[in-house]
């Protein structure tokens, strides 16, 4: 069989532990007997990150930018236990995707996969949660610190012209931690444009929600950029297709949610989006079933899944013990650039293979051949069985073939 002929590279970003085997695997096994692939590689492995200070990050996200099509890998975000695990680390490097979100100023929409044959916990949703991440600032950008004795902590800000403002944020009597953070105009502006873009592209209502009522100012502003971008832009747009954009407070947000049929974009904070994308990727069946793409405002994607490097069964496996990944998250990702650089470059094949690869996928899973993870999950009476993450891409790729 030919295969498919791509004429402009995506932008390839390996990472760590478990994921990296699987991303291998998922090469050889799915894509590679089929497209004749180009990427432009980058190693965001968590040693290659120490080596370059960073440095390969940063240009993967330029590269990125450049070419208009990522797909990545899950990467480690190093702390206190992985400097020990990790000896050879200079620094506690900050979370590549952090970084990349930072260079790209995109939104990270996260949606699950979907099986019939598992049902959410939350029995009244029925249809998709799609969880829109501002990808910019708040505590993702800030900086912080612990003192050891009485004193006053004042936030200053000097601008350009010269004109200061400083608040009093606090007067302590012993040892406290302090934390400063930030957000941007314009990122928050862009944030806004995608979500009501995505929205309209999707014809599912959007909900934001934030915290006004106690940070008035900082919650505030995100609350009236979004108002002020649908009233002046969109709302005409969303009246025509009979869809909805509503604001309302991120507890009343939860309550409502939990209560809904689900099937509506639900647009977040950087924080708040990171906590609620894994509430609702475990309310759906599994956070290996959790899609994750950043959208740039230029039109550039970034491709990959919502899960960590899976560092339990990396070690697993490093003892010689065959493991059972799920890797549906990590095949979507890269079904997701495929058909997304065939987009771009008009490659109709390079956009129906990406297409195939999801549906071999579910194909597998829908004939009950899947990865441990999920058979505590499907209904009662589906026969299903368990195998090993080999063995499920090897099933996979005999559908595609």
């Amino acid at each position: 069989m030919e295969k498919i002929k791509m004429t402009t590279p995506l932008v390839e970003m390996d990472g760590d532990e478990m994921t990296r085997i699987l991303w291998g695997m998922i090469k050889e096994k799915l894509i590679l007997p089929f497209v004749d692939l180009k990427t432009e590689y980058y190693d965001l492995g968590l040693l290659n990150r120490n080596a370059t200070k960073d440095q390969v990050t940063v240009d993967a996200a330029n590269a990125a930018r450049r070419l208009g099509v990522a797909v990545k890998c899950a990467t480690i975000t190093p702390n206190r236990q992985r400097m020990e695990e990790y000896p050879e680390l200079t620094e506690m490097w900050r979370s590549p995707n952090g970084t990349i979100r930072a260079i790209l100023d995109g939104t990270a929409f996260r949606a699950p996969i979907v099986l019939p044959c598992i049902k959410p916990v939350v029995k009244n949703w029925e249809m998709p949660i799609t969880i829109a991440r501002h990808a910019y600032g708040d505590m993702y950008k800030a900086v912080d610190m612990a003192t050891d004795e009485p004193g006053t902590a004042t936030l200053t800000f000097k601008g350009e012209s010269g004109a200061e403002k400083t608040l009093h944020v606090q007067t302590v009597d012993g040892p406290a931690v302090w934390q400063g953070q930030h957000n941007k105009e314009e990122s928050i502006r862009a944030f806004a444009r995608s979500c009501f873009q995505y929205a309209i592209a999707q014809k599912q209502d959007l909900w934001f929600s934030t915290k006004d009522t106690i940070a008035k100012v900082y919650d505030g502003e995100f609350k009236r950029i979004f108002e002020e971008e649908y009233e002046t832009s969109y709302k005409a747009e969303f009246e025509k297709l009979g869809i909805a954009y509503f604001y309302t407070l991120i507890d009343d947000a939860v309550a409502r949610a939990v209560r809904s049929r689900g099937g509506f974009i639900w647009a977040l904070k950087n924080y708040d989006g990171d906590v609620m994308s894994d509430m609702v990727a475990a309310a759906f069946g599994s956070l290996a079933m959790m899609t994750s793409v950043l959208v740039s405002p230029d039109g550039t994607m970034e491709f990959e899944a919502s899960h960590g490097t899976v560092t339990r069964h990396y070690y697993r496996y490093l003892q010689g013990e065959r493991t059972s990944t799920n890797p549906m998250a990590t095949i979507f990702a890269w079904s997701g650039a495929l058909r997304r650089r065939g987009e771009l470059d008009g490659l109709p094949q390079l956009v129906e293979f990406g297409r195939r690869l999801e549906a071999a996928s579910l194909e597998t899973l829908a004939d009950g051949v899947m990865t441990k993870d999920l058979l505590p999950l499907v209904e009662p009476g589906f026969q299903a069985r368990g195998v090993d993450s080999e063995e499920f891409l090897e099933a996979i790729a005999a559908r595609l073939a």
